[in-house]
Parts: structure tokens; C-alpha cells; sequence
């Protein structure tokens, strides 16, 4: 059984006799109060006490074949304890990296894992770049900006004409997101030429599809439906001495 041989049980039965005796005294000293101020910070709070005293106490076993046992049987319990981790990728090497946070990577164990290193925890991430060019039209956002200039810069060939329409489409369905009043193709194509600078050129048999009404069913779709209020009845009160 985990933790047989460990000193817990002897722990709890002294301090079970101790109270026995105490509560036979009139005046009752409590010089055993341990208060969560006075205790060890816990590493990880969502394993709680126990878990770190029992990851500690096998760090201290002389043994190393008892104390992998002890270990392996410890990182089934934390397991149990913490059932949101099993839908996390790889979450058995998530729990070894977590006996190794709690020992304060003070454990001589064998991990079915490459036990990681105190620095490789502490490195901060890689700062994520952010775009600091401006919008140059708000409501089509910047992916929409990146796709025109993708566009523009393609050498001139036929499959152009097919981006420029695919994207007019797609930009006429987020106008009409923004504003639900009638947008015209030529808003459209001045506003891909607005952004790519000049460098689109839109020739006049170009068309794109009408979905201004397959846009606003779907606005009125996704807006929730009030229901009209019933209204409550109110109740006459009766005044003081009034026959029923």
C-alpha cells in the first residue's frame, strides 16, 4: 500500500492522543496550532498540502527502487485528483514536470520523462510582434489590408480579375456587417484601390454578387428575438372595512 511505511500514521495517533488529553483539561494549551501564515507556501495550490508533504517525504527516501514505487503510485493520486488535465495534450508528462516544480527539482527519481530544468520554467516566452502600421480603412479590418496588398503585388496575369471579384465579395459582405445601408460595386472597387494605392486596377466589366439581402437575413438571424412582455394584472387593494 502507498505511504505504508511512512511516519503519517504515527504523526496523526500522537496527535490524536494529545487532544484526547487536552480535552480533559480545564485549561487547554494548544502549543500544536500550525496556521497556514506559519506553514511552507504551496507550490502548486491545486494539488494541495498533502500531495507537497508526500512528494517531500519520498524526496527523503533512501531507497531508490521504493522510491520510485512511491512516486509512480503519487502521479497516479495527482492524477485522480485533477481529472481536467486527461483532456490536455500529454498530460501524464504534464504531471512528472509537476513532482519536479513541487520538489523544487530537488528529487532523484526516474521519470519516463526528460526531467526538465529550472531555467527552461522561468524563461519568459518570445515577445509576439505587433503590426505597428495604421488601418488605412477601419472597417475592413487589417487581414483584409494584408489581402490587398497580396493581390497587388502578384505579377499581372488573368487570375487577378478572379482575386479581385473573390475579394470585392467578401469586402461588400463585411461593408454590409458594418453598415446595413445599400453598398454600391463602385464603394467597393474605390475602396480595394484606395488601399493598394493605385496599384489595382479594376476594369469596368467587373461585377460582384448581390448578397445584401442574404446579409441582412443573417443579421436578423443572429440578433435575439424580444418577446413582448406580459403584463401582470394588478391587484386591487381593498380598503380598510369592506365587505367580501
Amino acid at each position: 500500500m502507498f505511504l505504508k511505511n511512512s511516519n503519517f500514521f504515527s504523526i496523526f495517533a500522537h496527535l490524536k492522543k494529545d487532544i484526547r488529553m487536552m480535552e480533559n483539561s480545564k485549561n487547554t494549551v494548544y502549543p500544536f496550532t500550525e496556521y497556514n501564515t506559519q506553514r511552507k507556501k504551496l507550490v502548486l495550490p491545486e494539488y494541495g498540502r498533502h500531495i507537497q508533504k508526500m512528494i517531500q517525504y519520498v524526496a527523503n527516501i533512501k531507497d531508490r527502487t521504493k522510491r520510485n514505487e512511491q512516486i509512480m503510485a503519487l502521479v497516479s493520486i495527482m492524477g485522480d485528483l485533477n481529472p481536467h488535465l486527461r483532456d490536455v495534450n500529454d498530460f501524464k508528462h504534464k504531471l512528472w514536470d509537476h513532482v519536479q516544480i513541487i520538489a523544487d527539482f530537488n528529487i532523484d527519481i526516474d521519470s519516463p520523462y526528460p526531467i526538465p530544468s529550472r531555467e527552461s520554467l522561468q524563461e519568459k516566452p518570445a515577445i509576439i510582434p505587433h503590426p505597428t502600421t495604421p488601418v488605412r480603412i477601419m472597417h475592413y479590418g487589417r487581414n483584409v489590408q494584408g489581402m490587398v496588398d497580396s493581390i497587388a503585388a502578384r505579377p499581372d496575369n488573368e487570375n487577378n480579375d478572379a482575386l479581385i471579384v473573390t475579394l470585392g465579395n467578401f469586402m461588400k459582405r463585411e461593408y454590409l456587417l458594418w453598415n446595413k445601408d445599400s453598398v454600391t460595386d463602385e464603394i467597393i472597387f474605390r475602396d480595394m484601390v484606395a488601399l493598394s494605392k493605385g496599384r489595382i486596377r479594376v476594369t469596368p466589366d467587373m461585377r460582384l454578387a448581390d448578397i445584401q439581402e442574404e446579409v441582412l437575413q443573417e443579421i436578423n438571424s443572429r440578433s435575439p428575438k424580444i418577446l413582448p412582455s406580459k403584463k401582470k394584472k394588478k391587484k386591487k387593494k381593498k380598503r380598510p372595512g369592506a365587505i367580501n
